[in-house]
């Protein structure tokens, strides 16, 4: 084990896939969640002894099912980082593939200067045959700037204040999937998703927009669910021009690699499925 002469914090910058082999990032008792592998993993390689002499915190929490790519922490160590010692204890699903020297006081969620999220609509454009393309931008063009999202989140009682400044909401079509990107200092609970069960409503026709621009008046409090989580990223989290962070080009290959596999594996099964949807039952093998 590599030792410092004095103790450093480092900000990394990790993975992680959302299944429901995870309750979500953050930790929950009772639950195994992204926040506890990783704090298990410090553990086990001797990075920390425990969660209060390492100062360790998370920049995000994300709720079960949703993915990350640029998700990041940051903890106190006497030990020299190697990524690769952390990611070969890690399971595949998770990992980290970057990191910076940053202050003892660095806190990676407070000094987060903007978060960008992305979501894919899990439906294929061909199936949404009814969708405005043209309302769902003018629905994401509405939504920036400095506005109260009270009807945007989940209810949360210790939620006093629901005013954000939204300074990118834009959609387009790739791969035939609407995919949109959000970024903002902060983002309320639930928020992204609760915005694109609404804009996808707007694009579908199902309301106005007039009715949707009614959504960003805290007096009336609209109840609906939000779009499906699995469809969520937290694609990056930026800190400004003097946080560097520098890549380690074989964690980043593991990452790449197995996200590759993943592609494979699922492109094949969906080529699976197409295939026994062909309609030649009459052509039987005797």
């Amino acid at each position: 084990m590599t030792l410092n002469n004095s103790k450093q914090r480092y900000l990394c910058k990790y993975y992680y896939i959302g299944s429901g082999k995870f309750h979500g990032s953050q930790k929950q008792l009772g639950f195994l969640t992204v926040e506890d592998v990783i704090i298990a993993t410090l553990k086990k390689k001797n990075y920390i002894k425990d969660i209060d002499s390492s100062k360790i915190n998370f920049a995000s929490r994300t709720d079960k099912f949703v993915s990350a790519r640029g998700a990041t922490f940051s903890f106190i160590t006497n030990k020299k980082l190697i990524l690769m010692e952390i990611n070969s204890a890690l399971p595949k699903d998770i990992g980290i593939w970057s990191f910076c020297k940053v202050p003892i006081e660095f806190s990676s969620r407070h000094d987060a200067r903007l978060r960008h999220y992305k979501y894919i609509v899990p439906e294929p454009l061909d199936t949404l045959r009814d969708l405005d393309f043209e309302l769902v931008k003018k629905a994401c063009s509405n939504l920036t700037g400095h506005h109260n999202f009270a009807n945007f989140c989940k209810r949360e009682r210790e939620q006093k204040y629901t005013t954000r400044d939204l300074e990118v909401a834009s959609a387009r079509i790739l791969n035939q999937h609407v995919m949109f990107d959000f970024k903002s200092r902060g983002f309320l609970r639930q928020q992204i998703r609760r915005m694109v069960k609404k804009i996808m409503e707007v694009g579908m026709k199902r309301i106005t927009l007039k009715e949707f621009n009614h959504l960003l008046e805290k007096s009336k409090h609209i109840s609906y669910e939000p779009a499906d989580p699995t469809g969520l990223i937290l694609w990056d989290i930026s800190y400004g021009k003097d946080v560097n962070f520098e890549i380690d080009h074989k964690s980043l290959e593991r990452m790449q690699g197995y996200f590759f596999k993943q592609m494979i594996n699922h492109g094949l099964k969906k080529q699976l499925f197409l295939t026994l949807q062909q309609d030649d039952f009459s052509q039987q093998c005797l």
